[in-house]
Parts: structure tokens; C-alpha cells; sequence
């Protein structure tokens, strides 16, 4: 990039061999442009003078010869002052770049970034349906999965032990101090109470604790054993513990077969008692919410979310890595299905698409102004003869044209002119 000016940027050249090839394009519509007008004047100084068909064709090359002056005139005003001759109204890209930027501005606001457009053409592109048979292909479902693996698994490593503290201690901590717990946990109580959710955990124990029993009746008996009196015999001692392992196995098989046991309807009452208490009795309150904040102030809380995020980062990225991992096949699974269901469900891809204009059409009135200011802002830094420069190699080859329909429209209007003054005299 270089500076020409302060505050004024060059144009950059984005490609040099694209602009070669504009270049000798240019040159050679220049040439055939040059060409014309030179044999127009040719034609024009032999055939001075004569009358009859000549004097038709002398008319037509003087004509010819105007309109080519007159239209390189008018395309060479466009990038630079004529024969470097200051007229006025010339040199029109140099000198006005920043008006025609604000009108390019203006265009693209008023034609492109109109709510109706944007929704018109958002319904004809037909966007859901066509990502819904983009995904009908497996290598199209996999690549995405393989590129959104690789940028979470990335992602997933950028983030620090240091990044999971800062936000377990200034924004979590802080939350559930000032957020009352016992209310919030008193009403989830009663919820689980009330379905029932909470019999699989009971069953879950009581299982553990059955065959706990079953595989270490000697760590039972030496558990009873350390807490029997010093003077009890060690044969009544071994009665009792073989007595006690047996009816708690007893027990333990009833609670297990029994739905409405006595032990299980006593467990109830009290979550039941407990979710009651916790949303509606101040003491227990008191006590729930003093309980956590010595758990939130306990330094272990810190190490243990970062802990548990390791592991969970580690898993995660495990799986992410392996392309036969769970989660890349579950990705692949549910896009694949996502895309069936895109392709067979119209009512779905109506409201996608609908979605989709919304948010467009949202981006467009709150950003939009930003998005056309660009060109304003970026033509304003460009240097006025460079951007002409620019400008004329994209566009010049194309503008020749007008130079040579201009010596051939001249041409045939001079011929017809002078057939009339032909005919009239």
C-alpha cells in the first residue's frame, strides 16, 4: 500500500495479471478506435472536393471523423483533462470521486437493500430447499460435521484453566449468592417428589447397598465388631453381627419388591416435608442459604469446576478428533435427518425462509447505512487519479466502443445529411 497524500490511501493492485490482460485489451480498442478515425481522415483529404459519389463519401468521413473526435472527447473526459487542456467538466473521476461515491451510496441503498427486494429475493433462492439437497449427499453431511469438529475442537483447546476460574469466581459465584437457593430448590423437590422421579435413585441404593452387603459380610461383621462392648462374649458377639447382616439383607429385599414399603413411604414424607420447608419455612431458609455460601467461599469450588471442565474438554475433544467418534456419528445422524426433513417438509422451509428474510431484512435496517457507507468512506481515501487509472482499466475497453459507434453513426449520419442537402438543392 502506498500513501500519495495524508489521509489518502492509493488504490492497491488486487491482481497484476488480470490488470495485464485489461491493459492490452484496452490498448488494442484504443488502437482500432485510432484506426477508424485516422482512415475516416484519409478518406476525407482524397476525396476533398469531388462531387457525385465521392462527395457522399466525403461527408460520411467528415461526419465520421466528428463523431469519433467528439465521443473520445467525451470518454477521455471522464478520466483526465483532454490533451491535459484544464476544460471545464472534464477530468470528472478525479475531481468528483467523493460525490460519485456518495450517489453509488445512495444507488445501492435505494435499489439493493430495500425490505421487498431482500424478501423477493430471498424466496425466489429457495434457501432451505437447497440446503436440504446439498445435505442428501453423505460426503456433504461429513464435511460439514469434519469442519465443525476441527473449529470446536480448536475452540475447545483456546479456552485456559484461567478463562473457566475468572468466570466461575466474577460471574457464577456472584449469581448464585445473590440468587435465593432455597425457594428454587424446595419447588424442584416437590416437582421430583411429585413424579415419582426420585424412586429410580432409592432403587438405585438400595440395590448398592444389597450387594454390597452380599460381597462384604466380613467388613460388616468387623464394623459391628469394633463397636461392640469390650466384656460380650466373642460367640454372642458373632451371633448378633450374623443375625444383624442377615435381617438387613431381609430388609433390604423388601424395600427392593415392595413399591408402597413403609421405609419408602417414610423417605417420601420426608422430601415431601423437606420441599415444604425449603419454600415456605424462614429457619430452613436461613440455614439452606448460609449452607451455600460456606460451599461458595470454599476454595475447592474453584478447582472443582475447573477439574470437571478438563475432563469435560477432554472428552470432548477426544471424541471430536476421532472421525469415527460418537459425536461426529451423532452429528452426522442428526444432519442427515435435519436435511430429509428439509427436503420433505414445505411448511418447515416456509418458516426457515421466512426466518431467514426476517433476519436479513433486520441486519439491513440496523446495519445497512454502515454497509453502503463503506463505499463512500473507501472511494473518499483513494487517490483521484489512481482511482481514474483503476477505474479505466476495468471499464475503458468497453467505453471504446462508444468512440467507434460514434465514428460509424457519425459516418452514416453525414452520408444521410448530405443526401438531403443533395435533394434539396
Amino acid at each position: 500500500m502506498t500513501t500519495t497524500s495524508v489521509g489518502t490511501i492509493a488504490m492497491i493492485t488486487p491482481d497484476p495479471g488480470a490488470d495485464a490482460q485489461r491493459r492490452r485489451g484496452l490498448r488494442r480498442m484504443r488502437t482500432l478506435a485510432v484506426s477508424l478515425l485516422a482512415f475516416a481522415a484519409v478518406v476525407y483529404l482524397v476525396t476533398l472536393g469531388q462531387d457525385g459519389f465521392w462527395g457522399f463519401v466525403n461527408a460520411g468521413a467528415e461526419a465520421s471523423m466528428v463523431g469519433a473526435i467528439a465521443d473520445w472527447f467525451a470518454v477521455t473526459a471522464l478520466f483526465k483533462h483532454p490533451l491535459g487542456l484544464p476544460v471545464p467538466h472534464t477530468a470528472l473521476i478525479p475531481r468528483r470521486k467523493d460525490e460519485l461515491g456518495r450517489s453509488l451510496e445512495e444507488f445501492v441503498g435505494e435499489n439493493f437493500l430495500q425490505e421487498s427486494v431482500i424478501r423477493e429475493r430471498i424466496a425466489s433462492a429457495s434457501i432451505s430447499l437447497r440446503v436440504g439437497q446439498w445435505l442428501a449427499e453423505p460426503a456433504h453431511v461429513r464435511r460439514v460435521v469434519d469442519e465443525v469438529a476441527e473449529v470446536a475442537s480448536i475452540g475447545l483447546g483456546k479456552v485456559r484453566d484461567d478463562h473457566i476460574a475468572d468466570f466461575v469466581t466474577d460471574a457464577l459465584i456472584p449469581r448464585f449468592r445473590e440468587e435465593p437457593l432455597a425457594p428454587l430448590a424446595g419447588s424442584l423437590l416437590a416437582e421430583v417428589v411429585q413424579d415419582g422421579v426420585h424412586r429410580s435413585l432409592v432403587d438405585l441404593t438400595v440395590d448398592e447397598l444389597r450387594r454390597w452387603l452380599v460381597e462384604h459380610p466380613d467388613t460388616f461383621a468387623e464394623v459391628l465388631e469394633q463397636r461392640a462392648p469390650w466384656w460380650a462374649p466373642s460367640r454372642l458377639n458373632d451371633a448378633v453381627t450374623r443375625r444383624l447382616h442377615t435381617e438387613a439383607l431381609a430388609w433390604l429385599e423388601e424395600i427392593r419388591h415392595d413399591p408402597r414399603h413403609q421405609a419408602r413411604q417414610a423417605f417420601d414424607s420426608l422430601l415431601t416435608q423437606l420441599a415444604h420447608d425449603l419454600q415456605h419455612d424462614p429457619e430452613t431458609q436461613e440455614r439452606t442459604e448460609r449452607l451455600k455460601v460456606r460451599l461458595l467461599e470454599h476454595p475447592q469450588v474453584v478447582e472443582s469446576s475447573v477439574a470437571l471442565w478438563n475432563a469435560l474438554r477432554r472428552a470432548l475433544q477426544s471424541s471430536l478428533v476421532d472421525p469415527d467418534g460418537a459425536v461426529r456419528e451423532r452429528l452426522c445422524t442428526e444432519l442427515a435427518g435435519f436435511g430429509a426433513q428439509l427436503r420433505e417438509d414445505q411448511e418447515l422451509r416456509r418458516r426457515l425462509d421466512g426466518t431467514a428474510a426476517d433476519v436479513a431484512v433486520f441486519a439491513v435496517s440496523r446495519y445497512g447505512a454502515e454497509v453502503t457507507a463503506v463505499i463512500t468512506h473507501t472511494i473518499q481515501r483513494w487517490d483521484g487519479k489512481e482511482a481514474a487509472r483503476r477505474i479505466e482499466l476495468h471499464v475503458g475497453r468497453d467505453l471504446q466502443f462508444i468512440r467507434i459507434n460514434g465514428t460509424i453513426v457519425g459516418g452514416l449520419v453525414g452520408v444521410l445529411i448530405h443526401t438531403v442537402a443533395v435533394l434539396a438543392g
